[in-house]
């Protein structure tokens, strides 16, 4: 490590809302502390956004300005850019392009970038002989990109899933917890600031998905393929299904999964049920957990604040002071040439799956659904018949292992039996 009284590690920020102002604050607040810990001082001498007068509760008078962010690229006293603006392409991607051709090291916290272009900006990083960190892309503050490409490099990775989006499990565990359906809650959220300015990259599973790409990318030694994660949002989620999963001891979240299997690399991003007993089905409000699984370490579960100002400048901060430290670690923690294009595995491995839908209240109904599920060779754990005022029943069932196909089969024979109302629910129920 360097001599405290080396040269500063000069950094430029683009972006300064909520989290490029807590990285202002941090370096402000804890100049002393930071030199300590990385090895030399940090100091920020130029920032872009969009306005320069704007009040953004910090003072940011003493630093340089650039109206173009990607002008902190070529600047010759900038070590590190900070891109912080978000969006997969236009501004930030030609700025974090620019700094590492002009020998800048860049720090982001863009996953939108990095899901669509991680593969070929992790080259260019390397072939200019600059890192690339993006801890803050994933999970805000919980330090998962760290665990796997360093803490867990000795492992084999089997699995990693987890709940990435804290706005979906905000929603899903308000609706447990309130008895108010999705609108209600949706709302909620809108007008407390969780959701995105295009609320379907949060609840439509975008977000999470690109997460759950990068992941991937780095515990299975592939190339960033976010096009092959199967994404579902919870949109469909009624307040029913949350009564119901509890009902029968499980928790419905809005969860990653990514392994690698002998037919290749599987990644979807879909509501499942997990058992109310296990830490992903305890997960509370807006917190982020990953969960990850190596053959000789086991299962390990980090949790966490997965947003905001503090947990998100955190991870930035966490990376800026690995560069101050001379830490130099490959984009997706091996060299960007040896990650393989893996091929999609599309068909998911058997799962129990919860079935609900609502039938006919008339002789043989249940009989007829039965039935199909045989002839799809889908078997029958537990079904449960709720008591109702009308017309029609409610019906839950639980199944056996089943495979995706054979459960897309039976859920489009349905309609044929004559005795479902409306279009019946499916969902994974994840062994975890």
């Amino acid at each position: 490590m360097s001599s405290p009284t080396s040269a500063p590690l000069r950094l430029g920020i683009a972006g300064l809302g909520t989290v490029g102002i807590g990285v202002v604050k941090i370096v402000q607040t804890h100049a002393e502390m930071i030199m300590r810990r990385g090895g030399r001082p940090i100091e920020i001498v130029a920032v872009s956004a969009n306005s320069r007068t704007k009040e953004r509760g910090a003072d940011i008078s003493g630093f340089g300005w650039e109206d173009d962010p990607v002008a902190l690229g070529r600047r010759e006293d900038v070590d590190v850019v900070i891109e912080l603006m978000g969006g997969e392409n236009g501004a930030a991607k030609a700025l974090v392009e620019t700094a590492l051709k002009n020998g800048k090291d860049v720090v982001t916290a863009n996953k939108a970038l990095l899901a669509r272009h991680g593969t070929e900006l992790a080259r260019l990083a390397e072939a200019n002989g600059r890192v690339l960190r993006f801890e803050a892309a994933v999970a805000g503050g919980i330090p998962v990109i760290k665990a796997l490409t360093e803490g867990l490099a000795g492992n084999r990775i089997t699995r990693v899933m987890g709940v990435m989006n804290g706005t979906c499990n905000y929603i899903l565990t308000r609706m447990e917890a309130t008895g108010q359906g999705y609108n209600v809650l949706f709302d909620e959220a809108f007008k407390l600031g969780y959701l995105e300015a295009d609320p379907n990259l949060d609840v439509g599973g975008i977000d999470a998905g690109h997460k759950l790409s990068l992941l991937s990318a780095i515990a299975f030694g592939t190339e960033v393929d976010f096009d092959n994660v199967v994404l579902q949002g919870i949109g469909s989620i009624s307040l029913d299904d949350i009564r119901l999963a509890r009902d029968m001891g499980y928790s419905i979240k809005l969860l990653g999964v990514a392994q690698m299997t002998g037919r290749g690399l599987e990644q979807r991003m879909t509501p499942c049920l997990v058992p109310e007993t296990h830490p992903l089905g305890q997960l509370q409000g807006g917190t982020n957990m990953v969960v990850i699984e190596g053959d000789s370490v086991g299962q390990i579960v980090l949790r966490g604040a997965g947003a905001g100002e503090g947990p998100t400048a955190s991870a930035v901060m966490g990376d800026v002071i690995d560069i101050a430290r001379g830490l130099r670690l490959p984009v997706f923690g091996q060299p960007a040439e040896t990650l393989t294009d893996a091929p999609p595995a599309v068909v998911s491995a058997g799962a129990p799956w919860y079935l609900r839908m609502t039938l006919l209240d008339k002789p043989g109904a249940l009989a007829k659904i039965a039935t199909l599920l045989g002839e799809s060779g889908i078997s029958i754990a537990r079904m449960r018949q709720y008591s109702h005022d009308g017309s029609d029943a409610p019906v839950l069932i639980v199944t056996h292992k089943a495979s995706s196909d054979d459960i897309a089969f039976a859920l489009a024979k349905f309609a044929e039996t004559g005795v479902v109302v409306g279009d019946p629910v499916a969902l994974r129920i994840e062994e975890v």
